[in-house]
């Protein structure tokens, strides 16, 4: 009766017995396995359904009023009053009428209401994205004929293809305007709403922490850049395009001479109150309960000032105008304006998505509970695309109100649903009574609510000695965005975070390892003092995936330690026959191993080794190209009767060796025991002993 054999135990400390793995199912079958599932339907699917969809459904059933309702209600009212002001501000950043940004801060926040997942974020105008819109907007003005830099005025005549439609001749600047955001906002929304769809959430992840804080400094540049000329009240022309900053201070400075007394005059004042309040709030944040509604405050006063001073009609202060009251009746985007932003509108969805996905999951760290990516872009998308239809432009979370929000005791999102309200009284009743705010104010806002961007120069020193690779991606996003234009700093930021991606895998930190003293452990030999080379056998390490970008560095830096170019020395030895060379980094050259017997694997002893131990626990992943390299290596460590053994190799990593031949032809073939090792010492301790079986067989033939 055969006996099935055994697994070699000798000296090799616990063996790893496979577990047996399901055959495995065919596409088609896995296909249509996903499709009955998806189209399988029943009450419970379908109110599974609606309550992911609509996440309020399952939460309002748990809501607990006693302990959530007076967080709720208080963070909804301080937010709702922070909008207020920033709403009529940022719709300079945008290019629009106040009355929009309006529209914009209710209808998001009654839609996160019932779509977020987060319980603390805080959808609505963001600075990024109305700047993105308004350069947009700007640029579509001007080929239109239109003067961005002024207000309701006709198309020019020699206008662009544009005016020739006949629905575009009773449609002034401002009506045009929303027309190009609206468009723009659709196609954001699609784009977030078909990435949840398809379940890109994940895609957010590549727009990393250096890249979304350079693109956040340089766009506050930029920011900050175009509200000059209204804290000087002086009238330039709006550059587009690449220097948009640098020509825009050139104009700036020539144009210093004309400044308006009365709005530099009320914007130092603003300005200097804004920022002592802020740095007294942030002093002062845990003595305060509720932070100061500064803003709210400034407004009112400076309004009450303008009014009373009649200060448009005394000294040409710029104002915001009539701001009506109540809901326009919904429009539909028009098309071939939608094709003509359809580009654009990627680069909004991409920073609203990672912008509002991060927010999330770190209020979700914070506070110990869960969201979902996809959901979260749902919710954003849809956050565009049903506003759209009623005059509102591009959302996403923004970090300071969300902050504000935590603050002051938000437990779920009903605290949207306040800020709501509060919102929708100024948009029924009290908005007329902001015709006579300053412009200059509304830029001392917007410049204010900077400072958080602006200070995140101060990172870079310290970024740059944690990871030089991140602080070049910070600074060539944020020069890039200030330089050129924000859609091409978020492009110029991906490729540098790409870049800097592969060449951290391209070229990692490769080293020989030696023994920690009499213990089981190896480590770096030129980190770490006092280790113990093993003789005969070295150990080596990289630090990083093996792949088709980076195998002839493995190569380069594997000869470059062993002091053995094995590659070349074998090629020689088959071209010489019995002849072969050590590396201008080995010990010795031209010797004669005789006849291919045991003797070959003393030859080696010449090089310094016997055998060569790939440590690869830190191994990610093998491509073909991976698995030929080694092939390739021990073939040519084999031609000079070197051993090639592997320890620490992950499962993910053995079924890669085994499926690209490798270990043999099974996953239990005698191949993988005899060159896999569960640690570096065991394959050390098994190299040596096989060495001197080797040297007692060749003393005693």
């Amino acid at each position: 009766m055969d006996e099935s054999p055994e697994p070699l135990q000798q000296d090799r400390g616990p063996v790893l017995v496979r577990r047996q793995r399901p055959a495995p199912q065919g596409l088609w079958e896995m296909l249509k396995a996903r499709l009955w599932r998806s189209c399988s339907c029943s009450v419970l699917c379908a109110r599974a359904l609606v309550q992911d969809l609509l996440p309020a459904t399952r939460w309002l059933r748990q809501y607990r009023p006693r302990e959530y309702l007076a967080g709720d209600v208080m963070s909804g009212l301080v937010i709702g009053i922070i909008l207020v002001p920033q709403a009529i501000a940022y719709s300079l950043l945008a290019g629009l009428q106040p009355i929009y940004s309006l529209y914009t801060s209710f209808f998001a926040n009654l839609i996160y209401f019932l779509m977020g997942t987060s319980r603390h974020v805080s959808v609505g105008i963001f600075s990024l994205l109305c700047l993105m819109v308004g350069q947009v907007v700007d640029r579509e003005l001007q080929l239109a004929g239109f003067d961005p830099s002024q207000e309701g005025l006709q198309p020019g005549a020699n206008s662009s293809i544009l005016n020739s439609s006949d629905a575009m001749l009773d449609c002034g600047r401002d009506c045009y305007a929303i027309r190009i955001a609206t468009a723009l906002t659709l196609m954001t929304g699609l784009y977030q709403v078909l990435m949840g769809v398809l379940r890109l959430g994940f895609v957010s992840a590549y727009l990393s922490q250096p890249l979304l804080d350079g693109f956040a400094m340089g766009a506050s540049v930029t920011i900050l850049t175009s509200q000059l000329k209204h804290l000087l009240g002086v009238r330039i022309p709006r550059h587009q395009g690449p220097g948009m900053v640098i020509l825009t201070w050139l104009s700036l400075l020539r144009s210093a001479g004309q400044a308006n007394v009365c709005d530099v005059v009320t914007s130092t004042v603003c300005l200097a109150v804004l920022l002592a309040a802020k740095e007294l709030s942030d002093r002062y944040r845990r003595r305060l309960r509720v932070p100061l509604p500064t803003e709210l405050l400034v407004i009112v006063v400076a309004t009450l000032v303008s009014h009373f001073g009649q200060l448009h009609r005394r000294f040409g202060s710029s104002v915001a105008g009539n701001i009506p009251t109540g809901f326009m009746p919904p429009q539909v985007p028009e098309p071939r304006l939608m094709q003509r932003v359809a580009l654009d509108a990627v680069a909004l969805a991409l920073v609203g998505a990672a912008f509002s996905i991060s927010l999330a999951e770190m209020f979700a760290r914070n506070h110990g509970y869960s969201v979902h990516a996809n959901q979260e872009l749902l919710a954003v998308g849809c956050c565009n695309v049903l506003p759209a239809f009623l005059h509102c432009f591009a959302t996403s979370a923004a970090l300071a109100k969300s902050l504000v929000k935590t603050a002051t005791g938000c437990r779920t999102q009903l605290s949207s649903v306040v800020s709501a309200t509060v919102v929708l009284l100024v948009l029924l009743a009290l908005a007329p009574l902001f015709h006579d705010l300053q412009r200059s104010v509304l830029a001392c806002v917007i410049v204010v609510s900077l400072r958080g961007a602006l200070r995140k120069v101060w990172d870079l020193p310290r970024l740059w000695r944690m990871s030089p690779a991140d602080a070049l991606v910070w600074a060539g996003t944020a020069a890039t965005c200030m330089l050129v234009s924000t859609e091409a700093g978020l492009l110029a930021g991906v490729i540098l975070s790409l870049l800097s991606l592969a060449g951290r895998t391209q070229r990692p930190r490769a080293t020989l390892l030696a023994r920690i003293g009499n213990s089981a452990f190896y480590e770096d030999a030129t980190e770490f003092e006092g280790l113990v080379p093993e003789p005969g056998v070295r150990v080596f390490r990289f630090g990083g995936p093996l792949y088709y970008a980076n195998k002839d560095f493995f190569l380069r830096s594997l000869y470059s330690l062993t002091g053995l170019d094995a590659g070349c020395v074998a090629a020689r030895r088959k071209e010489r026959g019995s002849e072969w060379e050590v590396g201008d980094g080995g010990p010795a050259q031209g010797k004669d191993l005789g006849a291919v017997s045991s003797r070959a694997a003393l030859a080696p002893a010449a090089a310094g080794f016997h055998t060569v131990v790939i440590d690869c626990a830190p191994l990610l992943f093998l491509d073909a190209a991976g698995v030929t390299t080694l092939q390739d290596l021990r073939r040519d460590y084999g031609t000079l009767g070197i051993s090639l053994l592997l320890a620490c190799c992950s499962p993910p990593v053995r079924d890669v060796l085994s499926r690209g031949g490798f270990l043999g032809e099974g996953p239990g073939d005698v191949a993988e025991e005899e060159q896999l090792f569960l640690s570096v010492h065991d394959a050390v301790q098994t190299a040596r002993a096989r060495h001197r079986e080797l040297e007692a067989t060749d003393a005693h033939p």
